[in-house]
């Protein structure tokens, strides 16, 4: 599956603290149906033996909807069920060794907070950089946020493509027009949602309409 800078647009990552009796599955193709254009598969709690089997799962059903799915941190999930690519964090293993063990074709999205580690990640091979928190978030409680003249900074420096993440909601969302992000990345504001493929739907629209600013 070819990875674009579109896929980028409304990027999607899962969390398990609202799925109010039904299952993440069901929860990310409602995500899928109301139109992310990219997966991440992020699980904390975990064995590695379930999150293989959900990861293998989640994969299918990107597929069957033609979405990228990035695996969060851990790379050989990634590899085991050929994902499109894995998304690391700074504390966790840097981009140029992910792409040693992934090769060349595989995504990597790296975050990054200043100008300094976005430079890095892009020298060591990241294709893209997650920049945040934009807004206070409840998702992780010790992400601090950055300004928007930060996020513009950043977004200058590199020549690879940026998406905000952290906090961002239908209503906020406008408040990065004219930063240089490619997109924005999402927890709370598609599976908080009660109904997830309209408020998705809603985002989709309300990014693209942002990113003409």
């Amino acid at each position: 599956m070819n990875f674009e800078r579109k896929n980028l647009l409304l990027y999607a990552i899962t969390d398990r603290s609202w799925l109010r009796g039904g299952t993440l599955y069901e929860q990310v193709e409602q995500a899928l149906k109301g139109g992310v254009t990219l997966l991440q598969l992020r699980e904390k709690t975990l064995s590695q033996e379930s999150f293989l089997q959900e990861a293998f799962q989640i994969k299918e059903l990107c597929d069957r909807y033609e979405v990228p799915l990035i695996i969060n941190d851990h790379v050989e999930i990634a590899r085991a069920v050929d994902a499109a690519g894995v998304h690391v964090g700074q504390k966790d293993m840097e981009a140029g060794t992910v792409r040693s063990i992934l090769g060349p074709e595989k995504i990597i999205g790296v975050s990054a907070r200043t100008v300094e580690q976005a430079v890095l990640a892009e020298r060591q091979g990241a294709d893209y950089l997650g920049v945040g928190a934009v807004f206070s978030t409840g998702t992780k409680q010790d992400a601090q946020n950055i300004t928007k003249d930060r996020l513009r900074e950043i977004c200058r420096a590199v020549s690879i493509p940026v998406v905000a993440i952290g906090g961002i909601t239908a209503e906020n969302l406008t408040e990065l027009g004219g930063s240089g992000i490619h997109g924005i990345a999402v927890v709370s504001a598609v599976f908080a949602q009660e109904r997830i493929e309209t408020a998705v739907h809603d985002l989709r629209r309300r990014t693209e309409q942002m990113l003409q600013l």
